[in-house]
This record gives structure tokens, sequence and C-alpha cells, in this order.
């Protein structure tokens, strides 16, 4: 309690930077899981990709990242243990921030698409387990975590997979592409806005208190109904725009002229990825933050009922943006051009995939990891068109990364733990 009171004001002011550090790794690593299928496609350059996630990754962190944010910073050490110590779940949180931003920095400088999840639930579990006690972690917790890591994957994978089994069938099996096209294409536009617009009615916005009551009886009918205006809202402008699609070649049904129309379509659903990214992954900086701003503003009282304060989700959206501008590049090669080829009607059913995922974890409150759920997206995708279509050198190159992340970012946390205790006591 002494620590925290003499050193209340440091330890904030550590905290807020080792978070933003933290958020711009996050943002120049998995930018490649917002972004790198819209660049790859060609759907969008990297300056527009760079416009749409700043824009898209700040309203996702803001509007719907407090659920996972809970999560990571009282779902995974269990705070009972440390009541006596209030200074020691600071100093790990401190530490977690450092170490999985320090890992974040190094991979995305390597290209590597590395896990930021893996990296802060490594960092968090790996300074509980040494510095404190093994049965200071939430084992349950984190056992649950992982398992989403091998889950999430497979359910992208399985739902991009179905996904463009579905456009092959009702569109690209045809003569009439261009015209079959312009039919169905809004409709995976109004599951995009209806998706978006669900999640952060139901899970989303009540941290910065606002709620919506139509007078539909419960909150779910409530979402439901603003949330179909929502997706033909996202429909109709999305058919406008593809009314101003301009043909090339004799041909209307090339697959040129189709693919523009697919490009059309990655633009929402790259707003959705960046939107989903946002909305989970800034727990990841922000998480370990907030446990640091309730513990030292509470005077050491850990586990109290204090509020997510807005600015805190605001560093992390901050973050997120400027690592994306400033460092994002590297990573996105990696995700868009070197696992499958990627053309905007493949590409749209692995981010749409993806943001699902994404987005549903984010409204349970489960941290899953970006990569993990893009990758195996765009997997997804390369199965449905054969098993030769997949370059699994690359693959395997980043499934490696992500065993080595998380015993990376726990050995590093423990350091800078000791660290830390050693320099405040």
């Amino acid at each position: 309690m002494d620590i925290i009171a003499s050193h209340g004001v440091m330890l904030l002011t550590l905290a807020c930077i080792f978070g933003l550090f933290m958020a711009w790794g996050i943002g120049a690593n998995d930018v490649a899981n917002a972004m790198g299928t819209s660049v790859g496609a060609r759907a969008l350059t990297l300056k527009q990709a760079i416009l749409v996630a700043a824009i898209f990754e700040f309203l996702g962190a803001y509007l719907a990242g407090g659920e996972v944010t809970s999560t990571i910073r009282k779902g995974i050490v269990d705070p009972g243990l440390l009541a006596d110590s209030p200074e020691l779940l600071v100093y790990g949180m401190l530490a977690s921030l450092l170490a999985a931003a320090t890992w974040l920095a190094l991979a995305s400088a390597k290209g590597w698409p590395v896990s930021t999840t893996h990296s802060i639930v490594g960092a968090i579990v790996g300074f509980a387990a040494v510095g404190i006690s093994v049965d200071a972690v939430a084992w349950g917790k984190v056992g649950t975590i992982a398992a989403s890591w091998v889950v999430s994957p497979l359910l992208s994978g399985t739902i991009a997979f179905a996904l463009f089994v579905s456009v092959k069938r009702l569109i690209l099996d045809h003569e009439d592409t261009f015209d079959r096209a312009k039919k169905y294409v809004p409709i995976y536009m109004w599951l995009v806005g209806f998706m978006i617009s669900m999640v952060t009615l139901l899970k989303g916005l009540k941290h910065i208190g606002v709620e919506f009551d139509l007078g539909m009886g419960s909150k779910f009918s409530n979402a439901m109904v603003v949330s179909v205006f929502v997706g033909l809202a996202i429909s109709a402008l999305g058919a406008f725009l593809l009314q101003r699609i301009s043909t090339t070649g004799r041909d209307i049904n090339s697959q040129e002229n189709v693919e523009k129309l697919f490009g059309v379509l990655m633009i929402f659903t790259a707003c959705a990825m960046a939107f989903a990214h946002g909305s989970n992954d800034v727990a990841n900086a922000v998480g370990p933050l907030a446990a640091v701003v309730s513990t030292v503003q509470s005077g050491g009282e850990i586990g109290s009922k204090s509020g997510l304060p807005w600015w805190v989700l605001g560093i992390g959206g901050a973050g997120i943006v400027v690592g994306l501008a400033t460092y994002g590049w590297r990573v996105i090669q990696t995700i868009g051009r070197k696992i499958t080829e990627l053309t905007p009607s493949r590409g749209f059913a692995a981010e749409l995939a993806a943001a699902t995922t994404v987005v549903l974890a984010s409204a349970t409150g489960l941290p899953i990891s970006t990569t993990h759920t893009l990758v195996g997206a765009v997997l997804g995708v390369g199965f449905a068109r054969g098993v030769e279509a997949v370059h699994l050198p690359t693959v395997g190159a980043i499934v490696t990364s992500w065993v080595v992340t998380l015993p990376a970012g726990a050995t590093l946390s423990v350091i800078f733990f000791f660290i830390l205790q050693g320099v405040f006591g």
C-alpha cells in the first residue's frame, strides 16, 4: 500500500507509456490480420488500408473493446492472492506490457505475424507463476483462452470455406457471373452490417454509458431490429456503389469485371475486420493498463468496482493506429500474399469469416488470437481451391512463430517483473 501511495504517479505514467508501446506493437504486427487480405487481393492500396484501419480500429477499440479488456485485466490472475501485496499486481502488469511490446517490436522488424494475444497472455501467466505463485494463475480461464486458440482458426476456416463455396455456387460457376454478382453481393454486405451492429449493441457501448431502448422488450430484440436496418443501409450503399462500376472489354462476365464487384464488397469486409480487430486486440494493450489504473486509483484495492476510464481505451486505439501507419506494411506482405493467392472474391470470404469469429469472441469477452483466426480463414479459402493452392512452408513458419511467442513473452515478463520489483521495492 505504501509503495502505491508513494509512487502512484510514476506507476501510472509508466503504465500509460508501456500501454501505448504495446498498442503500437499490436498495430505494427496485427495490422496484417485486419488489412493484409485486402491489400493482398489488391482491393485496397496500402494507403487506403491504413485510412480504413485508422478509423475502424479505433471505433472497434472504443465502442466494443470493453468486454475483452475485463478478461485481460482481472480474469487471468487470481486477485484474492494479491490483496495484501497489490504492488505485485502493478509490477506484473507493467512487466507484461513491456515484455509483450518488446517481443512484438522484434517480430514486426522481422516481418513475423505473431500473435499479440499469445504475447500478453504468456507474459501475464509468466510473471504470475514465477514472480508470485503458480496458484496465482486462474488456470481454468487460461485453459479456456488456450482452447480458443485452436477453435478460432478452425471456426474461421470453416466459415471461410463455406462462404467461398457459396460464392462459387451462387455466382462464379454460372455464365452470367456479372449480373449474379450484382444480385448477391449486396446480401453479403447486409451480413457485414448486421453482424457488426449486433455485437456493438449487445456487448459494446455499455462502458461508455450508451443504451438503446426501442420498446421492443429485451435488449436482444432491440439490437436485432436496429441491426437489420443497419444491414439494409449498408446493403443499399453497396448496391449503389456496384451500379457505378464500369466494365472493361467485350465480355461483361470476364473475371476482371466480376472481381471489380467483389472489390467493392472487400471495402466493407475490410471495415468489419478492422472493427473486429480493434474490439478484441485492444484489450491486449489496455487490459493490463486498466488493471494498473484501477489498483493505483483505488489506493491498492484489487478488484475494485471502478469503471473502465474512456481514455484507457483511447490510448489503446490511438497506439494501434500509429503502429499500423508506421510499421505495419512489413507484416501485411506475409498474410496478404505469401499463404495463398488472393483475389477480391477469395479475400472477402477470408475477411468476413475472420471478422465474424473475432467479433463473436469479443462479445463473450474471450481474447482469441486474431492472427490464428485470419490465417485459419485464409487457409479455408485456399483449401476450397485445393491443397496445392496453399503455400505450406509459409504456414509452417507462421505456426513456429506462434509456438515461440508464448515462452518469449513469459521469459521477458519475468525479467522485467524482478527489475521493477528491485527498483520500487
